[in-house]
């Protein structure tokens, strides 16, 4: 969904319920973590599915909602990675076109950070690149990409930041309670 700032023109974009009420009963229906690719005019969702059962996926689609469809009749829905633990929130690297996300299944795929490309080819497809692994249950991620560096939180309660490519782990806090979703952001000097 989306809306104004102010909370005004709420629309949706995608309905993925088929007429169950929401959040319904089926798991592999529930829209999870956004990203927004402005530039590109495109955003990013994960489908986390059912707790450990393999079912997550990874989608995108265009910002407008092509002319005559709906939500929940739209075409231009790509399915960009299925059969992952339970993704939960996700980033971008449009300058790389690159995916990142936490996964907060079981090991050895869940409880991660993973990275794949924005743009899979249709064939030969790989899998994701696990980054960074032992979360407990890895929820928040966010991204600094001049930095190189990325955030993430689990729902134990800690916080973490790597570089980019996993290495470079360090803890920045623990036990802090549960803790979900991250945003970094550089404010100018004086703030």
């Amino acid at each position: 969904m989306r809306a104004n700032l102010d909370g005004s023109n709420v629309e949706t974009l995608v309905d993925t319920s088929h007429g169950d009420p929401r959040p319904g009963p089926d798991a592999r229906k529930w829209c999870v973590g956004i990203a927004v690719d402005t530039e590109g005019g495109k955003f990013y969702w994960t489908q986390k599915g059912p707790g450990n059962a393999g079912e997550g996926r990874i989608f995108r689609a265009n910002i407008k909602i092509p002319k005559g469809q709906s939500s929940a009749n739209r075409t231009d829905i790509e399915l960009l990675y299925e059969k992952l633990p339970e993704p939960i929130d996700l980033d971008l690297d449009l300058a790389n076109r690159t995916l990142y996300w936490t996964d907060r299944g079981d090991p050895p795929r869940g409880n991660t950070v993973n990275r794949a490309p924005m743009d899979p080819p249709s064939e030969n497809r790989k899998g994701p690149k696990i980054l960074f692994t032992h979360l407990e249950e890895g929820i928040g991620l966010a991204l600094d990409l001049q930095g190189g560096r990325m955030f993430i939180t689990d729902y134990a309660g800690s916080l973490y930041s790597a570089n980019l490519d996993g290495s470079n782990r360090k803890t920045l806090a623990y036990a802090e309670g549960n803790l979900t979703g991250i945003a970094y952001v550089e404010l100018p000097a004086g703030h």
